[in-house]
Parts: structure tokens; sequence; C-alpha cells
């Protein structure tokens, strides 16, 4: 896996941001277990509940592609560095139990985690089987 690749296309992705409110952007760029790469950004609405954060825009974008397996996830923002939300944490462990997260201020810059060091005792789809 090429991480900082991965990082470069989370960086053009937030270019793309819609932050008309916040002005705070992020982009997230991941890779999915048979190699292809999705991308997303934030996109702010008015009333805000149906904002949506970059991480989820590129899950989205990549489950209704027909890929449903995460190998890694990248993420880039506006501060120092910039984590997953916690609904967005809870979305990859849908789709990426085993992913590699990826939390970057620039290509050189990055910090790794597995998705139990952000989201410890998570609750997934295996919870619910009988």
């Amino acid at each position: 896996m090429d991480k900082k690749y991965l990082i470069r296309k989370a960086f053009e992705a937030q270019k793309m941001a819609y932050v008309p409110y916040s002005k705070y952007k992020v982009g997230a760029a991941l890779l999915t277990e048979d190699g292809e790469i999705f991308t997303g950004c934030n996109i702010e609405i008015a009333s805000y509940s149906p904002t949506l954060c970059a991480e989820r825009t590129a899950i989205f974008k990549a489950v209704s592609e027909g890929h449903k397996k995460i190998k890694a996830i990248a993420v880039v923002g506006d501060s120092e560095f910039t984590y997953p939300c916690g609904v967005c944490r809870q979305v990859i462990r849908e789709f990426g139990k085993d992913a590699t997260i990826i939390i970057a201020n620039s290509e050189e810059n990055f910090k790794e985690y597995a998705l139990d060091d952000l989201l410890p005792h998570s609750f997934g789809p295996e919870d619910l089987e009988d």
C-alpha cells in the first residue's frame, strides 16, 4: 500500500469540500481490499443535521460501487491532525474492521491506527448474529 499516495488523494479530495459555515475542510481517501481508491470530502448543509463527513462520503461512494471491504483510509483536515468523528468510526467499523486508519497533516507526517485503537469494544454486524 502506498500510504503517501493515499494521503495525497485525501488532500486532493479536501479541496472539493463544501464548507460555507464552518470553513473546516476535511478530505478522505480509502483503499478497498481489491485495490480501488475512493475519495470524499465533507459537505455541509445549512441545517447541519444532513451534513456528511469526508470519511462517510468516501465509504458510501465505495459501497455504492460494490466495494464493501476497506483496507485503509487516510484522513486530512485543517488542523494538525483530524480524526474521524464517532459516527465515522462506526461506519468504518462496518466496512473495515481490520482497516488501517491514517491521520495526516502532510505526506511526510502521519500517524497510523488500527480501528480498535480509535473505537475500542466496538459493536458490529457479528453482534447481531444469532
